[in-house]
Parts: C-alpha cells; sequence; structure tokens
C-alpha cells in the first residue's frame, strides 16, 4: 500500500526520536537563503523519482565546543537535508510521501525553542510559521510530535522507507530492534514481507548531478572566489615563503569574499611535496627552482569550488617543467574539447590518456609519461568537492565536473596538476575557472606584473 510503513519499521523510527538540540536557518549567510521556489522544486523531483514510499531524513548532528575539539565546533548541515530544506536545523527532521510519484506530504520537525540555550547560541528557528515560509513546507511541527505521527500514520500495513544507507545512526539502530542490516544499504525485506527500508541516497545523487539555477549561481561565486585566490598566491609566491603563509592568504581571500569555509583543506605542496596528491600538512618554505601545487577550493552557500594550478617559485618555469607542464596542459584540453552532453568520464579520460601517451616523446624517457599520471581524471563537482552520482552517467546539461590530468615524479620533485571546473551545456562545456591562468606563460606574466609580498 502506497505511503505506508510497517510496524516493525515503525519501531525502528520510533527508536531514533530523542531529545534534540534547538534548530536554526541560515541566518546571515552571504549566500543568502535558498528560494523557496527552487526548494519546493527539488522535494517534488525526488518524489517523482521515488514514486511510491516514505523518504525520512534528518539534519546534521550539532558538535559540543565543550565536548568536542574546539577548533572544528563549526555546525555544517547534512548536504541533503540542506538541499530540500534551505535551514541549518540541528536536531530536524523531514518527512515526504510520495504517491505515484507526486508529493502527497511534507512536513518538517524541529526542536522546540530553549531561551536559556539562546543565551550562548543566539535566537535559534522553532516550528512555526517562520520556518514554513523559509523552506516552503506548509506542516512544521515540534520533533516530539515525530514518533506519534509516523505511528499514526503507518500503522496499518507496509510500504517503503528510505533512508540514507550511509547513515549508521539510523542503522545502529536498526540493528538493535532487529538484529541485522540488511536493508542497508541496497533494499531488502526488513520486518517480514510486509515493509522494504531503501537506500535514498541513490535517488538524491541522481538528483543533484545536474544543478538547478540557485546551485549554479552558488557554484559560480564560489569558483569566482577561489580563482581570485589562486592569482593572489600566484602573486604572492616567491622563495623562502612558507606553504602556511601561501595557505593563509588563499583562506583569507576565501573568508573576505564570502565564503565561509573551505571546501577541503587547502593543499599547498611545493617541490618534494608536490608529488603527494592529498598533502595538506603546509609546514616547509619554498625553494628557489621549486614548483608548488596549489590545490584549492571555496565552500560559498553549500557548493564547493576546485581548481588546481601549479606555480613557479622563482617565477618561470624550468625549460623541463615547462615542457611536462605544456604536456599535462595539452591533455587538459583535448579532455575539456570532448565535453558533450552523452560522454562520460570514462571516455574523457582515455582521450586524456591517450593524448599524454601519443605526445610524451621523450620526456619520461623510453615510456610515456603517463605512467606518472596516477589519479583519476574527473570527479562531480558540487554540495562535496567529490560530489555524489553514479560514475556511469553519461554527461547531461547542468552537471559539473572537474578535470585534472597531473605528472607526479618524486625523484625530480616535480609534481603538476592543472584542475579546472566545467559545466556542462548543450553544445559542450563551459571553464567555469577560466578567470585563473593556466597557461604557463600567463602564469609567468600575472607573477611579474603582480607580484608583491605579503605583509
Amino acid at each position: 500500500m502506497i505511503g505506508r510503513v510497517v510496524a516493525p519499521v515503525m519501531a525502528v523510527v520510533v527508536a531514533l526520536v530523542g531529545v534534540a538540540p534547538p534548530a536554526s536557518g541560515q541566518v546571515g549567510s552571504p549566500a543568502g537563503p535558498v528560494p523557496v521556489e527552487r526548494l519546493v522544486e527539488r522535494r517534488a523531483g525526488l518524489a517523482k523519482r521515488l514514486g511510491d514510499g516514505v523518504a525520512l531524513l534528518r539534519s546534521a548532528d550539532s558538535r559540543d565546543i565543550e565536548g568536542d575539539y574546539p577548533q572544528d565546533s563549526d555546525y555544517r548541515e547534512d548536504n541533503d537535508f540542506f538541499y530540500l530544506t534551505g535551514l541549518e536545523a540541528p536536531g530536524g527532521w523531514l518527512v515526504l510521501v510520495a504517491r505515484g510519484g507526486e508529493l502527497a506530504e511534507a512536513v518538517l520537525y524541529l526542536p522546540p525553542r530553549d531561551p536559556a540555550q539562546e543565551r550562548w547560541t543566539g535566537p535559534q528557528l522553532g516550528p512555526g510559521p517562520e520556518a514554513a515560509a523559509l523552506t516552503g513546507v506548509r506542516e512544521v511541527r515540534g520533533v516530539d510530535q515525530l514518533a506519534a505521527d509516523l505511528r499514526a500514520r503507518f500503522s496499518q500495513g507496509g510500504g517503503t522507507l528510505f533512508v540514507k544507507g550511509s547513515d549508521r545512526r539510523f542503522c545502529a539502530r536498526l540493528e538493535a530492534v532487529k538484529g541485522d542490516c540488511r536493508g542497508l544499504p541496497g533494499g531488502g525485506q526488513v520486518g517480514g514481507a510486509d515493509g522494504v527500508v531503501q537506500d535514498l541516497r541513490p535517488y538524491l545523487a541522481a538528483q543533484r548531478l545536474v544543478k538547478d539555477a540557485e546551485e549554479l549561481r552558488r557554484l559560480r561565486r564560489a569558483i569566482e572566489i577561489t580563482t581570485e585566490a589562486q592569482r593572489a598566491a600566484m602573486a604572492a609566491v616567491a622563495p623562502g615563503l612558507w606553504e602556511y603563509e601561501l595557505e593563509a592568504l588563499i583562506e583569507y581571500t576565501f573568508r573576505r569574499r564570502g565564503a565561509e569555509r573551505v571546501g577541503f583543506p587547502s593543499i599547498v605542496g611545493s617541490g618534494p611535496n608536490a608529488t603527494i596528491l592529498h598533502y595538506d600538512k603546509n609546514r616547509r618554505q619554498t625553494q628557489d627552482g621549486d614548483l608548488v601545487v596549489v590545490d584549492i577550493g571555496a565552500e560559498y552557500g553549500y557548493l564547493t569550488a576546485d581548481v588546481t594550478r601549479t606555480i613557479p617559485v622563482s617565477g618561470k618555469f624550468t625549460p623541463r617543467q615547462r615542457a611536462l607542464y605544456d604536456l599535462v596542459l595539452g591533455a587538459q584540453e583535448a579532455a575539456i574539447a570532448a565535453v558533450r552532453p552523452g560522454v562520460t568520464i570514462a571516455e574523457l579520460t582515455r582521450i586524456a590518456r591517450a593524448y599524454m601517451r601519443d605526445n610524451s616523446g621523450d620526456l619520461c624517457g623510453p615510456e610515456s609519461c603517463e605512467r606518472y599520471f596516477v589519479h583519476g581524471l574527473s570527479h562531480w563537482l558540487g554540495m562535496d568537492v567529490h560530489d555524489v552520482g553514479d560514475y556511469a552517467t553519461p554527461l547531461a546539461p547542468g552537471m559539473a565536473i572537474t578535470i585534472e590530468p597531473g605528472i607526479y615524479i618524486p625523484e625530480e620533485a616535480i609534481g603538476i596538476r592543472i584542475e579546472d571546473d566545467i559545466l556542462v551545456t548543450a553544445s559542450g562545456g563551459e571553464i567555469l575557472s577560466a578567470g585563473a591562468p593556466r597557461r604557463a606563460a600567463d602564469i609567468e606574466k600575472l607573477m611579474a606584473e603582480g607580484r608583491r609580498p605579503l605583509p
């Protein structure tokens, strides 16, 4: 029966509901609120994908400045909860009921306001008309009503309950009640033939692959901020600069321009550190002749950029560095030129690797330089830097990907990566990160004209 969940599944839901910290909206964000019409469209789009059933999502957990690391106490909302509600709401729950591909009902549950707690945290958003206005969800109730509401709704039969299969908080409770977690991820019978638990993640991931207008606005701004930081880094790089000084300049630029956090730890790797793919300690002092790989991304309004440039510390590439750099750039340009709807990331990867094999000459000895290209070419980009989605999915307009070939030769302390953010359009691909120079001559020109010491 559509929209119904068996009693054993309901017992799981009831066990999940407990005392939660107060909730808040995204007050004061530089990106502004997500337009309500977009949130309504997203929830309707998810219901269409689900067909029939009930989707249950919970917000992220709040971190305690006393009990957790105080240096990392910033609250960041769960991506899917934010995507569907536009709120930052610790302790919140969202229930969506789909019938025949239509959104039959949406109910948001928020903890009540706590005046004593608000002395520490500031005014919070509780259940009521304000939350309804911000989200477009007409029914906003206290979280203490969730268990009773679900029990009343689904007490008479079976149905499909969609939850995020990666949510071990849910899975742990399921195991406590049922003795196993076979229904997560990927579906399966839970509690007998009457009820099924399915993984919600693939449905949300498929929808999030194609960005709506608001997501693109935020993504473009995140990338714009990131390319500005790349230019600032190019202007500041000089022998003797510490990697962490460059990191500080980059992240200062992020915050100054309205990015509330980094999309991932900033990678500033010079010399031998440039050959370490995810190096983020940033403790080395740069030296004349080094290359420095700067792989950074600002997060703006929950959308993140990911742009990499390789910079010669002296202001000029050596002839060998330039030859290797141009090989990487050529592989990248070949892949970017091939971006169009219907193409897969696997096909783009083959194109970039074929270019590198065919154009290596003797740069890397008798073998191709491809053996030094040790990572993937591309990944989805969005609310996470490595965003959700099936990599077998053909490209379609509105999808965002990175294109990032590289060469890493540890024995020569040479690491080169060039990464750009690409929006798939109806006719090809738009380079969103073109604001950061990527041709060797253009990088050298910016460094010569704009070089200025850090204060």
